[in-house]
């Protein structure tokens, strides 16, 4: 096994370029809050404002999943997309 020695920096991705864990953790969490019959905005509201977990179902590990990352970095993804389309 021959090892790269030179001096340039070799870039690591485990996604594809253009996945978003912020977006596709949303996106996952809203349907599985949907497909239990909750209204997956007061939700995920409810969740952004308290930090408490237990207003996401644990259906299809959305509760896990949204742990992943903060809730700042769901919120950043939130008002990004928001602000695009406008």
């Amino acid at each position: 096994m021959s090892w790269n020695t030179s001096e340039e920096t070799v870039m690591f991705k485990i996604q594809g370029e253009d996945y978003n864990q912020a977006q596709d953790i949303l996106l996952r969490v809203y349907a599985a809050l949907k497909e239990k019959g909750y209204n997956p905005i007061n939700q995920l509201v409810g969740y952004f404002l308290s930090g408490d977990p237990s207003y996401i179902t644990s259906h299809g590990n959305a509760r896990s999943l949204i742990r992943r990352l903060e809730r700042d970095e769901l919120l950043e993804e939130l008002v990004k997309n928001y602000l695009k389309e406008k």
